[in-house]
């Protein structure tokens, strides 16, 4: 119950920080999620909020010479019930971004939890998602996000718990690519109930899961074996592989011109 309740009470200060972004910058606020582990499904109670936004100015910005900054950064807030980082693109950086199929921003607009959302744009920008997909570049990017989590905090005596998680997560987003072509779920228990849904791993796995769950951000254990040993294998078997790349087509590029039109 106090779990609950001290979500709520997140929520409200979320909700007062976007508010206040609209009103100081003069913005309207079109999809505001949360990304990061909470999004992923395995916070821990102390876990950071990570809130991602998408936003648009009031017309008169839209047509001067010299535009101002494309991005809204808050910074780190310290605050009682946890720590708050919002963060936001402008509308028209957003679509430049989902041109070359950006992972993050495609994760964005997959989140369960969201704080604001308006329908009538939304429901139109997401059609686009799946148009400009491109598995490569997905690939490429979830690839060296494994390679580089690996290499910095694997590769110790003494490993935090959710860093297994973070090399983990991106070689099952590959293999979703590999078997799928399309953009993974942002939702780890989705990726390895499809990828993964029993076994001697997926035990190994659900166990990290509910360790990583039940303590704090900062916990640590000794190396995995078996987890290490699986890690290890894709990571030289991924490094390896093409994935098929597709052309768009010009209409796409017109229709998402328009729909910022």
């Amino acid at each position: 119950m106090y779990l609950k309740e001290n979500e709520q009470a997140v929520h409200a200060v979320i909700q007062d920080r976007l508010t206040r972004i609209e009103q100081e910058h003069e913005v309207k606020i079109l999809l505001a999620i949360e990304s990061g582990s909470r999004a992923w499904g395995f916070a821990s109670p102390d876990s950071d909020w990570d809130v991602r936004f998408i936003y648009v100015h009031r017309e008169p910005w839209y047509f001067k010479v010299h535009q101002g900054r494309d991005v809204i950064e808050t910074g780190i807030e310290q605050h009682p019930l946890g720590e708050l980082d919002i963060n936001g693109w402008e509308l028209r950086k957003s679509l430049q971004l989902l041109h070359k199929s950006n992972p993050a921003l495609m994760e964005w607009l997959q989140s369960p939890l969201v704080y604001r959302r308006d329908e009538a744009v939304m429901q139109n920008y997401v059609k686009h998602t799946e148009v400009f997909f491109k598995a490569q570049a997905c690939f490429q990017h979830y690839v060296s996000m494994a390679i580089t989590n690996h290499k910095q905090y694997l590769q110790r005596d003494q490993v935090r718990l959710k860093k297994y998680l973070y090399v983990l997560r991106p070689i099952f987003a590959c293999q979703w690519i590999e078997q799928f072509n399309t953009m993974p779920p942002i939702e780890f228990h989705k990726l390895i109930d499809t990828l993964l849904p029993h076994g001697v791993l997926r035990d190994e796995i659900n166990q990290l899961l509910a360790k990583k769950m039940a303590g704090g951000e900062t916990e640590e254990v000794a190396p995995i074996v078996r987890l290490t040993q699986f890690i290890e294998s894709e990571l030289e078997r991924l490094k390896q592989k093409q994935i098929h790349v597709s052309e768009l087509s010009s209409q796409a590029y017109k229709d998402c011109d328009r729909f910022l039109m």
